[in-house]
């Protein structure tokens, strides 16, 4: 027994799921697309050795992406989504089930009709009833005839028969955060009349029916999950109670359900999920509530990213099954990991919902801190180890940032001898500023810690402390500068006057009643959310951009705006600032106007590159590149890719 399995005994307890089917541990890898298969619906090479990896990393049980089940692809929802609606598409889907059960995990393969989150390539999506969309990246809604919601669960049923075909182990049939089953349940986006609609055990029909069917063609010894939600989390607009949600699901255990994955939400609900200001573990109360009342177990995911977690919900009853959807994308081996107890080796999931923006931009999956992401079977990128170079190269690294880090920790694994230079007296850089903030941010750490003991391990030499200047005895190889980025106010009358947001998250500027940050960029907002937090503060944000935040992920943005507004923070956009002076912060508005703001303390959020030290360092080492806000002012994920495409290259 390995020593996290003994560490976590609940997690890695197998579980019986049928007379034939036993899974190994507790952990569910759960559905996510990924848009990595072709726009017809073929599977990939790229999404295999995606699922590959999932698969190798140890979960009990694996699933797939949600596959479209109608021909018209009005159950589409993502460009590179998989389909399952012609037997044309099984000998790809067999693809994906051979290499699951050959690492050693339970195959599920999950069917999702999108409803009104489908339609991606369409001018329209389909639903039980014309209800208008809140967001506007979706469809108008088609309501179904009567005869089209027959056909759309005869097409589910057809493919639950080619799932069985394809060799997978179970099915799961997704009715979560506003697919098509969903749409059917709740009475926000039901208002029929006929069977399929009604109260909540009429508009539970749909899936009932889907279930029925499905289990004659699966027979009865075949695993059926069904996903769905606990709390909608709609009361704005009329979505179910909680207590409606019970009633379908229990509807869908007296169907055939064998399994529940319960969520919380919908991408409709004014409420945050799975974002960093959700503590983890908030949710498991649903998870428990299900459990009460039924008799079938019950899988969560959601804000669940560490094993202490699912350890005491499974020990207490309140969970059978622990899901990881983020945190494997983040890290497919993480199940392994845990199980060596070796958690500091876990790239950890930093919930920015990168990977969520990618697939609404109808783009590949990505990760803030995982480049590897799609690359799961290109030996170049080194997904399962680096062979060693055969003349390894004396390497330096200027600045301990994350991008920083995480180059020298892949050039060392490699091979090469690799040292990095940090000035200040610890490492992380501005990802380590911006988890001093509020709501979560501290979860930062968690990247910065993995990449400082990566390198450790890799055989990193670290010097803080050290700031590389152009007297600095240095010689190397190869160079990289991640120095990242300056905060200063070059041009405007009174700049010096200015402390930078780093210096004030960090806790290092004295700051008083009446604040003016520049900037309204990503920076801008975390360092009036800390301030506001802190408290004794009249803030006000002013910046040149039209958009407040347009660098911040929309998952975060909406509420960031809304913490601001309640707090009484002040904005100005598309906004000038022409000096600084005793007076305060001198600018022009759009119109013109000109406004004096009152300022005991000014604030600079907006980076430039700190390129400067580029010729020193050509001038002493045989090659230089430069990446993150050194090369150009960005996110803290941009620097990751940076630095491990670098890397690889050495």
């Amino acid at each position: 027994m390995r020593p996290g399995e003994k560490k976590y005994p609940h997690i890695f307890s197998p579980i019986r799921i049928n007379d034939k089917l036993e899974a190994k541990n507790r952990i569910k890898y759960a559905s996510t697309e990924t848009n990595f298969n072709d726009r017809e619906g073929f599977v990939t090479d790229v999404e295999v050795e995606y699922m590959r990896a999932q698969a190798r990393g140890g979960a009990g049980i694996v699933t797939t992406q949600g596959a479209f089940t109608d021909p018209d692809m009005e159950g589409k929802g993502y460009v590179g989504m998989m389909g399952i609606c012609d037997d044309k598409f099984i000998p790809g889907l067999k693809r994906i089930a051979d290499v699951i059960r050959d690492n050693g995990s339970i195959s599920c393969l999950q069917l999702m009709h999108c409803g009104r989150v489908g339609g991606v390539e369409l001018d329209y999506c389909v639903g039980p009833s014309d209800v208008k969309q809140k967001l506007p990246i979706f469809q108008p809604v088609r309501p179904m005839s009567l005869e089209k919601v027959e056909l759309t669960i005869q097409e589910h049923v057809d493919a639950a028969r080619r799932c069985v075909e394809a060799g997978y182990d179970m099915i799961e049939i997704s009715g979560i955060v506003g697919y098509l089953i969903s749409n059917f349940v709740s009475a926000y986006t039901n208002k029929r009349t006929d069977r399929f609609g009604g109260d909540a055990r009429g508009r539970s029909q749909f899936m009932v029916e889907i279930i029925q069917g499905v289990r004659k063609v699966v027979g009865p010894d075949y695993p059926i999950i069904m996903r769905l939600c606990g709390e909608e989390l709609l009361d704005d607009r009329g979505g179910n109670t909680p207590e409606e949600s019970l009633i379908a699901i229990k509807a869908a255990e007296e169907a055939g359900m064998d399994i529940l994955s319960v969520t919380a939400g919908w991408q409709e609900s004014a409420v945050s999920v799975i974002t960093r200001d959700v503590p983890m573990g908030s949710w498991l109360h649903i998870a428990e509530r299900m459990k009460q009342n039924l008799a079938v177990p019950v899988a969560m995911a959601y804000r669940l990213f560490l094993p202490e977690y699912a350890e005491k919900a499974i020990a207490s009853g309140q969970l059978d099954y622990w899901e990881s959807c983020r945190g494997m994308i983040a890290d497919p081996a993480l199940p392994n990991k845990i199980a060596e107890d070796r958690q500091e080796d876990i790239i950890p999931c930093m919930a920015c919902n990168i990977c969520l923006a990618r697939l609404f931009r109808d783009q590949p999956l990505d990760c803030f801190a995982r480049a590897t992401l799609g690359h799961e079977g290109d030996p170049r990128w080194g997904y399962y180890g680096f062979e060693k170079v055969d003349k390894p190269k004396k390497v330096i690294v200027v600045g301990g940032g994350v991008g920083g880090l995480q180059a020298a920790a892949v050039a060392a694994e490699k091979g090469h001898h690799v040292t990095v230079y940090e000035k200040q007296d610890r490492l992380g850089g501005q990802l380590a500023s911006a988890a001093n903030g509020p709501h979560g941010d501290d979860e930062f750490m968690r990247l910065v810690d993995h990449l400082t003991s990566r390198c450790r391990k890799a055989g990193v030499t670290v010097k803080t402390g050290t700031e590389i200047t152009p007297t600095s005895d240095i010689s190397a190889d190869f160079a990289i500068l991640a120095a990242g980025g300056l905060y200063e106010t070059p041009g405007i009358p009174g700049g010096d006057r200015v402390v930078s947001s780093l210096d004030v998250l960090d806790g290092k500027a004295d700051v008083g009643e009446n604040v003016v940050i520049l900037g309204n960029l990503g920076v801008g907002i975390a360092t009036a959310l800390f301030l506001q937090v802190k408290g004794g503060h009249t803030i006000t944000l002013v910046g040149k951009g039209k958009k407040l935040g347009r660098d911040v992920n929309p998952s975060y943005i909406w509420r960031y705006k809304l913490k601001l507004k309640k707090g009484g923070v002040t904005v100005y956009s598309q906004t000038k600032i022409t000096k600084i002076d005793d007076d305060g912060v001198h600018i022009t508005d759009p119109e013109g106007q000109e406004h004096v703001l009152a300022a005991d303390t000014v604030i600079q959020s907006i980076v430039t590159p700190a390129g400067a030290l580029e010729e020193t360092l050509k001038a002493k080492c045989g090659q230089v590149e430069v990446i993150g806000d050194a090369l150009k002012p960005r996110r803290a994920s941009n620097a990751i890719w940076d630095a491990y495409k670098v890397a690889i290259e050495i």
